[in-house]
Order: structure tokens, then C-alpha cells, then sequence
């Protein structure tokens, strides 16, 4: 393995070594830095020239300027990085350090998401093959992965942005569209479940009702005024949770599994009203991080002393409804500050953000700061999530199909496993292997791409530091997206290569 290792790197810094002289030299060449200066007319025109030829050492040829930056990156392996300034005199390390966390703030959790919807919907589309539910998410996943990203953004802007906060000043859904949104519901579960005629006109009966009685609901007691999950939200959110992931982790038949989940789900439900009214008030970041692990490590505690003989699958499914369980409370603390959020001077009953990362001088406490936060996030993660979710949609369908058509399948099958065990343990780990290359793949291509998204919502991260660089003929900002976004790409393929292994005993790194 070690071997292994070190041999992609050396690999990898041989191709991160070709790739940013190219990248150097085409920059370096495209343009002439000093033309603005040039035509100007301030009467120290000569002295800025010159102030800046002597930054951005224009009087040496290309060539040698790019050893003279490559000298300088090369400090980081003595913790003292020198990628070189900008033509503001900035020094070009600072402004990446702040750029790569607005970036990766965006990126992480619509990469996460894609991630998780991407696989789900992929391998439940490859289950019910050839049915409505099937051809309507491959038109959507065509649809959305056809569609450029700005025009996406666009659209966002105009129904989810503008839409939406002209709609919550007035938030009434009316009778038409909660029984429109009511048969869809019912129409989607019922292809997606499938089974027998019976039991699809039984599942639409179900998802219709239960979704009009919700909206119902929401629009008798005002919720989108007020919202909030409560403590019934909560407790059906965990009572679902654990029966949701115990089924699908190891089956309801692992009554210890089953009852680790489930004593999670009563934990978490007594500890509502104690971290609503008095741990809620006094959040921080770091204790929510804190509370996060606690939680994590609470659930697997509860499965793993509940778990029987299989301690760490409880374990694992246990932790995993801590997760869920945890998640809906925090939601439901962000909620409680709501009305204190959209009712500000800042915000003014508009909470959806259409450019931005922050909303200037806000001020408020850990909850506030956390919607602010979500309201800036909400657009441009939308419209990377569609982007990403449509690719590794088609992808893991397709994995999940080839794979369920092989002999070891059939075999499984025929020796009476259910199909929860053949999907899960026998079809899911084999297909996930061609799908951790599209995923590495994807995360490069992701922060690569977020030049467009960050230019459209008007956010200040990477994109926006290589935006600025080509604007100006800079090749110091530009390299330093170039190698960030390189070094992503070469560490995230050498996951993948390394996942093959844990996926496939088969697969030898060797």
C-alpha cells in the first residue's frame, strides 16, 4: 500500500509540475498586464508601470518567472507558502485562504447532497426499471444535465428568489395546488414503491391523503409565518428514522438493531425540550460541532451495547439515526429565530438571497447567523446539486442495472436471500465501484466549474480569484486555483483508487 501511495504521488507531481508551466506560460503570454497603465493618462503613469513590473517581475522572460513562482510554492513544504501577489500588491496566499473557504462553504455541502440523492435516486430508478417513476427521472436527469449552469441560476433567481419572498408576504397555498401537489405526491410514491396493482392504488390513496392533510396543516396554522418541526415533528421524524434505516442497514428482523435504533430515537426525543430551552441559548460553533459528535458517538454506543452478536452494524445504524435525529433538532433551532431573522432591518421580509455569501451587519447570535448562511447558500447550491445530481443519477443506474444482471446475483437470489440482502450486501458495493471515479472526477470538475456559479450569485471565492487574475493578465491568482483545484483532483483519484481496494477484495493496489 505504502508503495503503492508513493509511487501515484510522484506520479502526480511529475503531471501537477507539466500541467501549471503550461498553465503559467499561457497565462503569462495572453495579454500585456501593463496595458491599462498604458493607456491611461495619470501623470505618474511611469512610476506605476514600473511599480508594478518590479511585483510581477515582467522585466524576466515567462520561462525563468516561472521557476522564479514555482521557487516560491515550493516554501510550502517548509509551512511558509510565497504564491507571489496580485497586481493590487495583495499577497496572492492571503486572498486564496480566504477564497477557499467561501468555496469549499459552497461546494462541500452541494457535493454532499448531490452525493446522497445522486446514489438513492439512481438505485432505486434501477429497481423499478422501465416504470413512470424510471422515465420520469431519466427525462429530468437529461433535462437538468442538458441545461447550462448560468441559465439554471437564472431560473433559480426568478422562481425560488424573487418568487418565493414576494409569496411569503402573503404565504397562502390555496385548494388548487394542494390537491395538484397532493396527487403528484401520491403518483411518485406509488411508482416508487411499485408491487402489485392493489398495492399501488393503496400507495397513491396513502401519499395522496397524508400529503393533503400536511398542507392542510401548514396552511391553517400559518406555519410558513411561523414554522417550526415541535416535538411531534420531531418524534415521528425519529420513529421513522429508525424503522427507515434499520430496514434498510439490516432488517427489521434484527430486533437488536431494531431496538438500538429505537432507543436512539426515545433519547433523542427526551432530550428535546432540554437543548431547546437551555442549551439552544447559549450555541456556539464550536459546542454545536461538540453536540454533533456526541451524538454520533452516543447512537453507535447505544447500538453497539444493544447490538447482540452483529455489535457493529447496530452500531452503525444506531449512529446514523443519532445523525438524522440530531439534524431535525438543530433545523428546528434555526426555525425558533426565524421570525427574529426575516423581520430584521438587513433582511427585510426578502430571506432568500440572490447574490452574496453574507448578509453585511447583521449581527444576531449562532441561529441567526446559521439562516443567514442557509438563505445565501440555498441558490447556488440548488443549482449544483441539479447539475452534479443528474450525472450520478444515470451513472449509478446504470452500474446498479449491470450489476443486477450478473450470474452471483441470480445465484443470490435463487438461495432465497431477500431482496433488502441482495440489493445491499451483494449488488450496491460493486456498483458503487465505477461510481467512485465519476465522484472523483466530479469534485475537481465541481470547484473548476464554480468560476460560472460564483460569478452569477456574486460570490467571493475561488472563482472569483481566478476571474480576476485572467481579467488582469495575473498569472499569480490563476496558478493559485489552478494548483488547488490540481492537487483536489490528484488526491480525490487517489482515493478512489484506494476505495477500489476496500470495495472489491478482488482489486489489489499493487
Amino acid at each position: 500500500m505504502a508503495s503503492f501511495v508513493f509511487r501515484r504521488l510522484i506520479a502526480a507531481v511529475i503531471v501537477l509540475l507539466a500541467a501549471t508551466f503550461l498553465m503559467y506560460m499561457l497565462v503569462a503570454l495572453s495579454g500585456d498586464p501593463l496595458k491599462e497603465l498604458r493607456e491611461s493618462s495619470a501623470p505618474n503613469k511611469l512610476e506605476l508601470m514600473a511599480s508594478l513590473s518590479q511585483r510581477l517581475n515582467l522585466d524576466v522572460p515567462p520561462f525563468f518567472r516561472y521557476f522564479l513562482w514555482l521557487g516560491g510554492v515550493g516554501q510550502c513544504f517548509v509551512g511558509a507558502c510565497d504564491f507571489g501577489v496580485n497586481v493590487q500588491g495583495l499577497p496572492v496566499v492571503v486572498l486564496l485562504q480566504q477564497a477557499m473557504g467561501s468555496t469549499l462553504q459552497l461546494v462541500t455541502g452541494a457535493q454532499i447532497i448531490a452525493i446522497i440523492v445522486g446514489l438513492i435516486v439512481g438505485i432505486t430508478t434501477a429497481l423499478r426499471q422501465y416504470s413512470g417513476y424510471d422515465y420520469t427521472i431519466t427525462f429530468a436527469s437529461f433535462l437538468f444535465f442538458s441545461l447550462p449552469i448560468f441559465w439554471v441560476a437564472v431560473l433559480l433567481k426568478q422562481y425560488i428568489a424573487i418568487g418565493f419572498n414576494n409569496w411569503l408576504a402573503d404565504p397562502l397555498i390555496g385548494i388548487p395546488v394542494m390537491i395538484g401537489m397532493s396527487i403528484v405526491s401520491g403518483l411518485l410514491w406509488m411508482s416508487l414503491l411499485g408491487g402489485a396493482a392493489r398495492r399501488r392504488w393503496i400507495t397513491l390513496g396513502v401519499a395522496t391523503a397524508s400529503t393533503l392533510a400536511l398542507l392542510a396543516y401548514f396552511e391553517m396554522s400559518d406555519w410558513f409565518t411561523t414554522p417550526s418541526v415541535g416535538i411531534v415533528g420531531v418524534s415521528v421524524t425519529a420513529i421513522a428514522a429508525a424503522l427507515g434505516v434499520t430496514a434498510v442497514s439490516v432488517g427489521l428482523k434484527d430486533k437488536n438493531a431494531l431496538r438500538g435504533a429505537l432507543t436512539t430515537a426515545a433519547l433523542g426525543i427526551a432530550l428535546y425540550y432540554p437543548m431547546t430551552y437551555f442549551v439552544f441559548r447559549s450555541m456556539s460553533l464550536p459546542l454545536f460541532f461538540a453536540l454533533a459528535l456526541g451524538a454520533v458517538v452516543a447512537g453507535g454506543a447505544i447500538g453497539y451495547f444493544l447490538g447482540g452478536r452483529d455489535r457493529w452494524q447496530s452500531a452503525r445504524t444506531s449512529a446514523i439515526v443519532a445523525v438524522i435525529i440530531g439534524a431535525v433538532i438543530a433545523i428546528d433551532g434555526h426555525l425558533l429565530y426565524w421570525n427574529d431573522y426575516i423581520n430584521s432591518s438587513r433582511v427585510n421580509g426578502r430571506p432568500v438571497a440572490t447574490i452574496g455569501s453574507v448578509t453585511p451587519n447583521l449581527g444576531g447570535n449562532f441561529w441567526i447567523q446559521g439562516i443567514d448562511t442557509f438563505t445565501h447558500l440555498l441558490l447556488p447550491t440548488i443549482a449544483i446539486i441539479l447539475i452534479s445530481f443528474a450525472s450520478l443519477t444515470r451513472y449509478t443506474r446504470a452500474s446498479m442495472l449491470e450489476v443486477m444482471n450478473q450470474d452471483y446475483i441470480r445465484t443470490a437470489r435463487s438461495k432465497g436471500l431477500t431482496q433488502r440482502t441482495v440489493v445491499v450486501r451483494h449488488a450496491l458495493r460493486n456498483a458503487l465501484i465505477p461510481i467512485a471515479t465519476v465522484i472523483a472526477l466530479d469534485i475537481g470538475a465541481l470547484i473548476g466549474g464554480a468560476v460560472i456559479t460564483e460569478s452569477v450569485f456574486g460570490w467571493s471565492g475561488m472563482g472569483r480569484l481566478f476571474q480576476n487574475g485572467i481579467d488582469h493578465v495575473d498569472p499569480n491568482p490563476v496558478m493559485a486555483f489552478f494548483v488547488v483545484t490540481g492537487l483536489l483532483a490528484v488526491i480525490f483519484n487517489l482515493l478512489a483508487d484506494l476505495l477500489y481496494a476496500s470495495l472489491d477484495p478482488r482489486i489489489r493496489v499493487s
